[in-house]
Formats: C-alpha cells, structure tokens, sequence
C-alpha cells in the first residue's frame, strides 16, 4: 500500500515471489547514497540498509496510524539524512576565512528563515561581544585598537 509513495520518493522497491517476507532494494535516493559516501570516507560502517529500513517502517507506521491519509510531507527519515548532511560540510570553528568568504556568508544566512542554528538546532553562530550598551557616556568605551591588535597576534600566534 506505500509503494506508489516509495517509489515518489526515490525508493524502488521489488518482492520475490519466492519468498513473501523479502524485499528486495533496486534504488534508493540520491542522499541517502551521498550519506553513506560520508560515512565511508570517515571509515564508518554502511547505513544505507538501516535508513531504508527505517523509512519503509515510517511508512508503514504512517499508513497504519493514518490510514494513509497524512502524505505530501517529506519523512522524518529524509529530514534526518538531509540534516546530517548540511552540517557535515558546514564551516566549523576557527576555520580561516576571508573577508569577501566572510561577508557572501552573512549575506547568505539573511535569506535564511532560521540563521541562528543548523539543521539539528545547534548554534550556528553567536556574538563575541556585545557593545550597543556602551553608548551611553558614563561607561568607559572598549580600546578597539589594542583589541585588533591582540586579533592580528593571535592571528599570527594561530599560524
């Protein structure tokens, strides 16, 4: 009864005759290949079979809750893999960039609905220092030159 919907999503499916409680896997979705490339290359076991399992059960749980009624929305499965996959080939901390990289990065988290966190609701970036409250006349204002200088030395340091 999921088949026409595994199929929409890139799963293709085939039962043997032979042996009713086989199923056999002919193609699976292009993420899910891409996430097992990733774990091999980080010499991690296969996870392609215990994704597919896992989303044929989600299906199977959908239609038996629902009747089959709640389709339309992408699995949790294919959430989870894309998620795992945004963050893998995120830039991570104290990763050198350059200016220009620096500014089309802020550019591009503008657009996003969510810029403060990643795909699993981490952090994405935070402030170092917040310096709006100094603005009033009674408070000693920050030495921005001795703090650049003390960048560029930890810059050179960090090299």
């Amino acid at each position: 009864c999921c088949y026409k919907n595994l199929v929409d999503l890139g799963l293709e499916l085939s039962f043997p005759e032979t042996n009713s409680s086989l199923i056999l896997v002919r193609k699976v979705p292009m993420c899910f290949m891409e996430r097992e490339a990733n774990e091999l290359r980080r010499k991690r076991q296969p996870i392609t079979k215990s994704i597919v399992e896992e989303l044929i059960q989600e299906q199977i749980e959908l239609v038996q809750t629902t009747g089959g009624g709640a389709r339309g929305t992408l699995p949790l499965t294919f959430l989870k893999v894309l998620a795992s996959q945004a963050c893998h080939g995120a830039i991570k901390f104290n990763e050198h960039l350059t200016l220009e990289e620096s500014y089309g990065l802020i550019e591009a988290l503008s657009s996003c609905k969510l810029p403060f966190q990643c795909a699993h609701g981490r952090p994405s970036m935070l402030p170092l220092a917040d310096i709006d409250h100094l603005q009033q006349e009674e408070q000693p204002k920050p030495n921005l030159a001795r703090l650049r200088k003390m960048v560029r030395a930890w810059q050179l340091f960090g090299k």
